[in-house]
Formats: structure tokens, sequence, C-alpha cells
């Protein structure tokens, strides 16, 4: 059992009991089967579970990957990302009402979209989406058709429909309770005609602002955002390529231009965790077949523990 005691609570003198919970969701739709999908046993190996003295909820499998894009939505996978993301909503709903917290494990980003779904059913939340890429793409800017480019875009309602409106709950998320934090990869948007963030109502914090800021204040200043929109709580998406690509270049597209580091992760982390309000996490593109020997996956272990408990 993990004890969190949030500086937001009406009464401080109450400690709030946190039970985590692994899903392995290993899927390589949005993307394509590079080695992400070996993403859970790698970190379950590395000590996750002992570590965060977590539960483990068992593993939602996706449809065969084909790497053809759809005609009409110029996606790969698309109807097979949709009937995952049902399967995934399915699972995380049944562990929040265990009222343990989530952990999902991919897998490509595009695993985001069942999460983002299960709580779209069940209330009003905000996402904290920490990522080396802003994901903003639209079908026909990204060269590959990969929704691991596009999530963000989906969730707040910018794509397809069959992936936008799921159960016809379009959007997923409201831009104003969206912090997309950490992202890099300004000049690589511009160069593929990428959809701007900047151009919506999304609170965007760019690696070079958080710098700027400074990390920790960066990151209070996100939570006053999301914490005035009177939100029933928040979702985090942890992408591995938000991490400085000398310490992580385990992932399939490597930025450059610094990133975070194993402590900021891990301070980011755990204010996102004392503010109360975090209900589950997703974390993606980590690659383990570019980590043969398994230190990168032990370090990025270790960073997530310090940061979750």
């Amino acid at each position: 059992m993990k004890y969190v005691e949030s500086p937001y609570s009406n009464n401080k003198d109450v400690e709030t009991m946190l039970q985590f919970s692994v899903v392995d969701a290993p899927s390589i739709l949005g993307l394509k089967p590079t080695g992400v999908e070996t993403l859970p046993e790698a970190l379950k190996k590395a000590g996750l579970i002992h570590g965060l003295q977590a539960e483990y909820a068992g593993r939602v499998d996706a449809s065969p990957y084909k790497p053809e894009r759809d005609k009409s939505t110029l996606l790969l996978n698309p109807y097979s990302i949709k009937e995952f993301s049902l399967h995934l909503a399915e699972k995380v709903a049944d562990v929040r009402k265990k009222e343990q917290f989530p952990i999902v494990l991919g897998g490509d980003c595009s695993i985001l979209i069942g999460c983002m779904l299960a709580l779209r059913h069940s209330g009003k939340y905000g996402l904290f989406f920490i990522d080396g890429h802003a994901d903003f793409y639209q079908p026909e800017a990204e060269p590959n058709g990969e929704v691991a480019s596009m999530e963000l875009a989906i969730v707040s309602g910018r794509g397809p429909g069959v992936l936008t409106n799921i159960d016809g709950l379009k959007p997923l998320v409201r831009d104003e309770n969206i912090i997309a934090f950490g992202y890099r990869d300004t000049e690589e948007q511009k160069e593929y005609a990428s959809q701007d963030i900047l151009e919506t109502s999304i609170n965007a914090f760019s690696l070079e602002q958080i710098r700027s800021l400074g990390s920790a204040k960066a990151a209070q200043k996100s939570l006053d955002r999301l914490q005035k929109s009177q939100l029933d709580g928040f979702w985090i998406h942890l992408d591995a390529d938000v991490l400085d690509n000398a310490i992580m270049p385990a992932v399939d597209y490597p930025l450059q231009g610094g990133g975070l580091q194993w402590d900021e992760l891990s301070d980011l982390l755990r204010a996102l965790m004392v503010s109360d309000q975090a209900k589950g996490i997703t974390i993606t593109i980590f690659n383990p077949t570019l980590d043969p020997d398994g230190s990168i996956a032990s370090k990025f272990t270790q960073s997530i523990i310090a940061g979750l408990s």
C-alpha cells in the first residue's frame, strides 16, 4: 500500500491510501512492431510492481497489425485501434471501480485513447501530457499514418470520427483541460506541416519554456491551471522520449535538444501525485530491444517508482 497526503486537501490530517494496479496494454497498432510491445515485461522485470507494491490487473491484447493505411481515414489500423480502445477503457474502468490507481503500460501512444475514453464515461477530467513530441498531427500531414503521432489531437477531438467520437463522446478531453508538457519537436512540426498546438486553448509548455521557468515552477503553474477547471481529476500520459536522448536513447523516434533528466521526471511525477488529482498513468514508447543490458529499463523504472510513490 502507498499513502499520499495532499497539500490541497480540505483535511490535511487525513491520509489517503493509494493502491496501484498495473495493466499491460502492449498495442503497436498506432506505430509498428518495433519492440515497444515488450515495454510491460521490461518494466515489470526491472521491479515496477514490487517497487510500488502494486497489484497486477492483467493484459489487453490488440488485433494483428496491418501495415496498410486505411484509404478513407489515412490512418493505420483505425478500426482495430477503436476496438482496442473500447476493451482498454473497460479494463481501466474496472480498476478504477476498485478505487485503485491504474498504471497502463504500452505499447505505443495510441493507448491513451482508451484511457481517456474510460474517464470521459465517468466525469469531467483533464490530461497532463508529458511527451517530447506534441503528437498533434492531422492524418494528411503524418508521413506514415501513425496514430502514435496524433493521439493528443485525437483525444481533443481532431481527426477522423472513428477515433475522435467513440461512443459519441467527442471530445474525450477539452483543450483547456490539457497540459502539454516538455515537447521539443517544434521545428519538426513545421517541417511536416502539423497542426499548431499554440493555435488552440491547450496549455502548452515546451521544453524551452520549462527551462526558462524552471521545471518546478512550470509544473506548479501547470497544476494551477488544471485546478482552476474544477475537474474530477486528470490522467497522466508519459512518453519515454520526453527524457534527454543522452539517458533515454531506447526510443524509435529520438529527439535532440535536451529533455528531462531522471530526477526531473521523478520530481514532476511526485508533484502530480501530491496534487491528489492524478487518477492514472500511461507509460509508452520505451523500446527494450534498444536496451540490451536492461540498464535503461532499470533507471526508467526507478525514476517512475520514485515519482509515483
